[in-house]
């Protein structure tokens, strides 16, 4: 198991776990970080990341990225 940033770009991946606050997780479940879902890091710049996620393409700060673990 790694965070998110470690991935590489156009890699499949699948999510293990998502770590931070409760308000965090319920966040990020939302917008489909759940277990088990396939990511895909699309771009990196800085270490913010655009990943996509049950067909849609969203924008993650390293911060957040560093909560979700492949």
């Amino acid at each position: 198991m790694m965070p998110l940033l470690m991935a590489r770009r156009g890699e499949i991946n699948t999510i293990a776990a998502v770590h931070g606050k409760a308000e965090t997780k319920r966040f990020l479940e939302s917008m489909g970080f759940v277990i088990g879902a396939a990511i895909t890091v699309v771009s990196e710049f800085d270490g913010n990341l655009i990943v996509s996620v049950k067909d849609a393409r969203v924008a993650l700060s390293k911060v957040m990225a560093a909560k979700i673990f492949i």
